[in-house]
Formats: C-alpha cells, structure tokens, sequence
C-alpha cells in the first residue's frame, strides 16, 4: 500500500488533510474550481522494479501504488483488460499502431470499476455509512455493484426520464435511485448528504464540477500500468480518451508520471480528450483557467460525457502533455461504433467510438503521423445502452413460412447462392 499523507490541489499545489476527499480547493475557488489529488509520503516515486509474474493480476498487481491494502481491497477482480489492435493488418485509418483499450471486461462492463473499486475500499477503511454518486450510468452501476460487495447501502441521484438498461443494473445491485425533477437538484441534494450526514461520494456532488473522488481517481493510474506494460514497457505516443470531467485523464497521467519515477518508462505520452460541446477545447484556445459553460446545440448520443462545461483538472492535464481535445458528433460516433464491430468484433458504447473519431481526425489534419503509436480508451461495452444503436440500424429480414419462398427471398438478397 502507498500511505496518502495529503490531497493537494491540481491548481496552486495547496495541501489540504488527507480526509477532504470532499471539498475542492478555497484557494483557487475565485478564478476556477479545482479538485484535490492525492499525495504520497517521501519515497514512493523512487527507482523500483517492474512487478513480476507473481504479483498477480488486475487493479492489485499494482496495489503497492494504491491508497488501501490488498486486504482492505473492495473487488470484484477487475483490471486487467485487453489491449486490442484495431484495423486488422491493414490498421485502422491505414495506422499499424492504433491499440483499443477494452474496459467492457470489468466486473459491470466499463472503466468505473476502476474508480468505484478505489473510492468503496477508501470508504469502507474511512467507517463510511453510505455510498451516494450522481449518474445516469456507468458511473452509478459501479459505485452500487462495489457498495454491494463492501456491504454498504448506496444511493444513486439522477434526473426525472432517466430509464434504460444501466439504471436497471444499479437497482439490480440493490441501489436506491433517485430521480430529481430538475439536474441542478442532484447537487443540492447530494451536497447536504455529504455535509450534514457523512456519506461518502463517489462522483461529482457540487457544481461547477472539479471531478469525482480523489480516492477513487487513483484508480485510473491503473489504465497506464497496464497499456505499457501490455506494449512491452512502451510508452504510446498518443493517449486518446472520451472526457466529460477528466478523471481518468488526471489518474492516466499519474500513472505515466509514477513508471517514468520508478526507471520503467523514459517519456511521457501525448493526452487527447474527446468531449461533445467543446468547452476544452475553448479553454485551450483561449488560455483560460475557468471552463466556460458551453450551450447544448444537439442531444448526444454520448450521454456519459454530455457535460456542458469542462474542468480544470481535465485542461490542466492536456496543457501539460502538449495535448489537445476534438469535438465529437452523434453521426461519426455511430459510424465508429459500427465499424468497431463489424470489422475488429467490439461492440462499444457509442461514446467509446468517441475516441476513434478523435483519432481520425487528428490524423486527418496531421497531428497524429502514420507510425505513431495510438492508445484509445474504449470505455463501456455497446450492451450498456443497446438503444442507441438499434436505432439507426436495418430492421431484420423476416422470411416467409414457405420454404421455397424464403429460400427465393435468401437468394434475392445475396444470401443464399443463386445456383
């Protein structure tokens, strides 16, 4: 286990105690909310060896860099996710070095398992009494299938309409979920659950948002463990990844920053976020601190990134990688999502296929040269909102009762042989 001695701000560096996992930073409060991030005692980033075969699997194969021990560990046994090479031999946008992440394997199909492993096993150590996450989705399915295992009640805030089958999945884990009228509720609902009855968030709780629990962010570190120990200890050279408010960003870097500490890595990889308004890509334009909040000129397909406004912490993290962000739509995601499973067998959430659109167009315009090597976060699995995708999908050929007819049929669509 690495003992957290502080949350320092993502901003100006200000310390705080190591239990305000629930507060941003008052400091910076005025020019642009930042979130709090955990810091390590003395010794932690030194020279160390590559965990060996014997180090197990998953999240706690690198559970020595974790806030919580492997005992006091809340799994389900995630990690540990493949690496896929996207494009067959020819490559995916002709690139023979683009490389999908497949977070789909984790215990409830996406990459918040890694987030809600962390922050449930941070709140069981802590004697939390409750779990509470605003979502209407992945996150929410996460944060309730880890308070199950912990043996915690959990309480899930969303907004009035919401139904589909992830909803489903946090009330099959046994979560109370609750529906607001308004979004902005969820905060002031969340925010006097937080202050005046101690439960312990996992997501965003007040806005403007400055990203989810500290605790559980470190979660993310994982991600790039595992994507350079998967390309032979190779850094790639870009990170791609579908961003609302950057947590997995700042955990990503982390961990890139920790193996270039320990002597396995000797560089740092470019940070690209794939986000639907574009409101970090204004303030990387603009050089602006605060994230302006941007207007919602369509619904997105990508619910699970369809913030209006961005976050420090997220800009912060694309500035210092010489990154960049890439406004994504509902047409090429859908696209992207198709041919993610026609052609390489993955069948991804809509915003998942985010991240390959931001890759075609940044090789479109050049950034991302042909031999690069291209890292992209496919965050869920296409089954958590199946919705979206059988809506712009052909209706199923449906044949006749006569067998000589339906054989006509078959043929008549290239199916059967006309012979």
């Amino acid at each position: 286990m690495a003992r957290a001695v502080a949350l320092q701000c993502t901003r100006c560096a200000a310390r705080y105690p190591a239990d305000h996992y629930a507060e941003d930073c008052p400091a910076c409060r005025t020019v642009a909310r930042s979130n709090l991030t955990v810091v390590y005692e003395d010794g932690l980033r030194s020279t160390r060896p590559k965990p060996g075969v014997d180090a197990g699997r998953g999240l706690w194969r690198y559970g020595d860099l974790l806030p919580v021990t492997r005992a006091e560990a809340v799994s389900l046994d995630e990690g540990s996710t493949p690496l896929h090479h996207l494009g067959g031999a020819g490559g995916l946008l002709g690139m023979p070095r683009v490389f999908g992440k497949d977070e789909s394997r984790n215990p409830t199909w996406s990459f918040k398992d890694r987030l809600a492993c962390l922050a449930v096993s941070a709140a069981k150590k802590m004697g939390a009494e409750v779990i509470v996450s605003s979502s209407s989705g992945n996150a929410g399915a996460a944060a309730a299938a880890y308070a199950a295992k912990a043996g915690l009640p959990c309480v899930i805030f969303t907004f009035k309409g919401t139904a589909g089958a992830m909803v489903t999945q946090m009330r099959a884990y046994g979560a109370k979920v609750v529906a607001v009228e308004n979004k902005p509720d969820r905060w002031t609902l969340m925010e006097m659950a937080v202050r005046q009855y101690g439960w312990f968030p996992t997501s965003p709780f007040f806005g403007p948002v400055v990203g989810s629990n500290p605790y559980g962010i470190e979660g993310y570190k994982t991600l790039a463990y595992e994507i350079v120990e998967q390309l032979d200890w190779q850094v790639p050279d870009w990170c791609v990844l579908p961003v609302c408010y950057g947590d997995a960003l700042v955990g990503m870097w982390k961990g890139f920053e920790d193996m270039m500490a320990f002597g396995w890595t000797d560089r740092m990889p470019r940070m690209v976020a794939a986000e639907v308004y574009g409101s970090l890509g204004s303030a990387l334009a603009s050089g602006a601190d605060a994230l302006p909040d941007m207007p919602k000129t369509v619904d997105t397909v990508a619910v699970s990134i369809g913030a209006t406004r961005g976050t420090y912490q997220a800009v912060n993290i694309l500035r210092r990688s010489g990154g960049t962000a890439v406004t994504v739509g509902n047409d090429d995601m859908l696209r992207w999502q198709q041919q993610l499973a026609a052609k390489d067998g993955l069948y991804v959430e809509a915003t998942s296929a985010a991240s390959v659109v931001a890759v075609e167009h940044l090789r479109g315009t050049g950034t991302i040269a042909k031999n690069d090597t291209v890292a992209v976060l496919l965050t869920a699995g296409g089954l958590k909102d199946p919705d979206v995708t059988a809506r712009v999908q052909p209706e199923s050929l449906v044949l006749p009762p006569d067998i000589g007819k339906a054989v006509s049929l078959l043929k008549a669509e290239g199916l059967f042989p006309n012979r």
